[in-house]
């Protein structure tokens, strides 16, 4: 053995936990991988389509027609205060969208990156979360439609529309959590995709996006509430609507406590089975 061998020596660490304790480090490190996944999601979306990012208008747009028939015309419920109902339908819109969009993307992302994932190591709670930012973009698109409703209908926002941001983050927190425990039972059992789907479409109806939370009778509220979209939509609505429609505090309260329960849930039931992923797949 040489002197400069000797002198110089080359260790490979093999320690227990030591991979656990610098997870959350390596997301850092791997944060170009996370940028680079989230571009080609972005780019698959709209991908051989013939109206291409115009879908992100479409959709919204389109529901927010046939809920304004079906509940304001037909059904003739109430709005919030003097708002138009189409505004108030759009503005619950617009978080239920976000948080439908990244349950249904990131609880597949798994599976779709099966290739990936069964070759290279890096820490598994990237892919999921690249697909926030498709949300994203299809939300700041749906934000223009908003835009452009207020002023046909000369809505003016108040001061609360400086909060609006904080809403985001909580419909995105309030999604992250179910899609990371979706995604890890779907590595397991593939007939899961199916139920996403259902779920999506049914919270749609029964979450007040189509109509005003007010219709809920008083002594349900709290009940109500424990759905943590109710008061991330009421939310929307006080920083687009003001006064017109104020936010039911307790209800709210409960809904951001289960958002954060959600969270921590779903974080944990991925980390518990992340291991598995490259096996199973």
């Amino acid at each position: 053995m040489t002197a400069s061998a000797t002198n110089s020596p080359r260790y490979l660490v093999l320690e227990a936990g030591r991979a656990d304790r610098q997870y959350w480090r390596d997301l850092w490190r791997y944060r170009e991988l996370f940028f680079i996944l989230a571009w080609r999601d972005v780019a698959v979306r709209y991908k051989q389509t013939v109206i291409g990012l115009a879908w992100a208008f479409v959709r919204p747009f389109m529901t927010m027609v046939v809920f304004t028939i079906v509940f304001g015309k037909i059904a003739k419920l109430p709005t919030e205060g003097a708002a138009p109902y189409a505004v108030m339908v759009f503005a619950g819109l617009l978080p239920w969208m976000l948080f439908a969009s990244v349950l249904s993307d990131a609880s597949t992302s798994i599976v779709g990156s099966s290739n990936l994932i069964s070759k290279v190591y890096f820490p598994r709670l990237i892919v999921p979360l690249s697909t926030i930012l498709v949300a994203l973009i299809d939300f700041l698109v749906s934000l223009v439609i908003l835009a452009g409703l207020m002023l046909w209908y000369g809505v003016v926002p108040g001061w609360q529309i400086l909060l609006l941001p904080v809403f985001v983050l909580l419909a995105l927190l309030c999604s992250i959590g179910p899609a990371l425990w979706a995604a890890a039972v779907l590595v397991k059992y593939r007939d899961f995709r199916f139920i996403i789907p259902f779920v999506t479409q049914i919270g749609l109806y029964i979450s007040p996006v189509g109509f005003s939370g007010k219709i809920v009778p008083e002594q349900w509220q709290l009940l109500y509430s424990l759905n943590p979209m109710v008061g991330i939509i009421d939310g929307f609505r006080w920083c687009i609507l003001g006064g017109n429609s104020p936010i039911q505090g307790p209800g709210f309260v409960i809904g951001v406590v289960i958002t954060f329960v959600l969270l921590w849930w779903g974080i944990r039931s991925f980390r518990r089975t992340e291991r598995a992923f490259a096996d199973l797949i």
